[in-house]
């Protein structure tokens, strides 16, 4: 005897709907997965460059102390150094002249800014007050109150800690060595740790002031 076969069955208006359903649900938790981790990898990457930003500034600054000298007019080296600012004399631009260099953190733009001022032409040679140019070296710099950018150290450092570091506004005169501190954060509200770039200087040139 010839058997028909059986029809097959359709999907039913239900069945569609939830596979459809299903389908939107993983599609939704694909792109979510995607942004996530494009968000995670742009944040990568830009933390990256801030940091790679902050240690060329680092350096730079390390490069500029370890030059610095008698000003123009006789002044001494270092002019002053604090917490979050340190003013020093040196040839910063290479052209022959001594500027003198204001190296600070603008913490309401979290910016590491060097102020440069050239001296007066003529006799006797001055320095004008405030900064003629301010450039700004990096960005993101997120120290807070109790986290120096700058830290003093007379000629005992490591050994005598009652003074390491020495106190601010500092002595100038007692400064044989500079700790850069930086604390980098592109989004310090919902980013992870931030990240350190620390750099030390020895005054060498100070010792001829003695």
């Amino acid at each position: 005897m010839l058997k028909i076969p059986k029809q097959l069955k359709g999907m039913t208006l239900i069945e569609m709907l939830v596979a459809i359903a299903v389908m939107l649900i993983a599609m939704e938790g694909f792109t979510f997965l995607f942004v996530r981790t494009w968000d995670t990898n742009k944040f990568i990457l830009e933390e990256g460059i801030a940091s790679a930003a902050a240690s060329r500034a680092t350096n730079q600054i390390v490069i500029q102390l370890r030059g610095i000298q008698q000003a123009d007019n006789g002044d001494y080296p270092l002019e002053s150094g604090d917490d979050f600012e340190l003013t020093a004399y040196a040839d910063v631009d290479d052209d022959g002249v001594i500027e003198r260099a204001h190296y600070y953190l603008d913490q309401v733009n979290d910016q590491l800014k060097v102020g440069v001022t050239n001296p007066s032409a003529g006799t006797p040679v001055t320095y004008p007050a405030g900064d003629e140019t301010t450039t700004v070296m990096t960005n993101y710099v997120v120290n807070e109150a109790d986290d120096p950018v700058f830290y003093y150290y007379n000629d005992n450092y490591p050994g005598d800690t009652a003074n390491n570091p020495l106190s601010t506004p500092v002595a100038v005169g007692s400064v044989r060595l500079i700790r850069i501190h930086l604390y980098v954060n592109i989004n310090p509200v919902h980013a992870p740790d931030n990240v350190n770039i620390e750099s030390f200087v020895d005054l060498r040139n100070l010792h001829n002031y003695e």
